[in-house]
């Protein structure tokens, strides 16, 4: 689950603050990188949880309403929702099972925040739909779990609240699991029962690795780096740039040297990416072209072995970049010589 896009947020996070941290320790700041990134991963299992607990909570709610009734001689409620077929897999499921019983923090601890939840499912037009319709179906059940996720659960405020009380980390996660949770549904088998097999942490053991020698080249490199950054721009005045400008470049020359495999072109535009989320308005233009051209001065004198994509000429069309996971060399446009400095007016 945890993908090189989280790892390199998680780096740009924790290489800005080991340089705002006084007291400056490699294996301390590695492990504070590892752990961070296993409390995606609880955030990823706690989301799931979450879907158990409002079916339960619509369990009992509608068991409730069922012997009052019986009580009174009147209809019954429905219990398609209570007991939708992907929701009870889900709930029987081994490995989350597992993960909840090992969590001091449940979804019972915030009872009243999952009753209003729900509330908000029940009124949704999602759920109304979903209960008018007469389909019983293991697809259809899957089907309207995914649509409440997107909706209702992904981007919710009251709820990004609710997780920051929890952990101070999944306030920057969760925009990232989300993907992951909504994949998860959609992978869903039935023929699987409770071994349903969930994301694991890591897809393999290459990319906990990645994590650490990126995080360990970028720090113990980080004077040699800035030289080539210096080297490769002589009208460059670091004074100007925003500090986290800095630090993303630095992280994503460590990326080009460490990581041979990895396109240059993919690394440009991951940090490209995140220079707009975690920097200065300005800041993904600049890198773009500051980054194409520390790569051509990298090539050109020896410093990295791998390719760099052709200069695209201005005006013409752009190829966008596709993920790591499944890139192969495409070109990107750097802004060159137009580019200004991130604080210039």
């Amino acid at each position: 689950m945890i993908n090189r896009e989280l790892i390199r947020i998680k780096i740009v996070q924790l290489t800005y603050a080991y340089y705002q941290n006084g007291n400056k320790n490699m294996d301390n700041a590695e492990k504070e990188l590892l752990f961070s990134l296993s409390k995606a991963y609880d955030l990823y299992n706690y989301l799931l949880g979450l879907i158990v607990a409002l079916t339960q909570e619509a369990r009992h709610k509608v068991e409730v309403a069922t012997t009052r009734a019986q009580r009174e001689g009147t209809e019954p409620p429905s219990a398609k929702f209570a007991y939708n077929k992907f929701a009870v897999q889900l709930e029987e499921n081994k490995m989350l099972c597992e993960f909840m019983e090992n969590q001091k923090q449940t979804w019972k601890d915030d009872i009243e925040y999952v009753r209003k939840l729900l509330t908000q499912i029940e009124q949704s037009q999602i759920y109304i739909d979903y209960m008018a319709d007469t389909t019983d179906s293991y697809d259809a059940d899957r089907e309207v779990w995914r649509k409440i996720y997107r909706q209702l659960i992904e981007d919710n405020d009251e709820l990004n609240a609710v997780l920051e009380e929890k952990s101070l980390y999944w306030n920057d996660d969760k925009e990232v699991v989300d993907t992951f949770v909504v994949k998860t549904i959609k992978r869903f088998d039935p023929a699987n029962k409770s071994n349903q097999e969930l994301l694991p942490e890591y897809k393999d053991e290459e990319d906990r690795e990645f994590a650490r020698k990126l995080f360990r080249a970028t720090i113990l490199n980080a004077d040699q780096y800035q030289r080539y950054m210096s080297d490769a721009s002589r009208n460059w005045d670091f004074s100007r740039l925003a500090y986290m400008d800095v630090v993303i470049m630095q992280i994503a020359i460590a990326e080009m040297l460490t990581f041979p495999g990895i396109p240059v072109s993919v690394t440009i535009n991951e940090y490209v990416n995140l220079a707009k989320v975690y920097s200065t308005p300005r800041s993904g233009g600049y890198i773009n072209g500051m980054l194409d051209n520390i790569a051509r001065f990298l090539a050109k004198n020896g410093k990295m072995l791998k390719p760099v994509p052709e200069r695209k000429p201005k005006g013409e069309k752009i190829t966008p970049v596709k993920k790591e996971e499944e890139s192969k060399e495409v070109e990107h446009r750097p802004e060159g010589d137009d580019t200004v400095s991130t604080t210039d007016k």
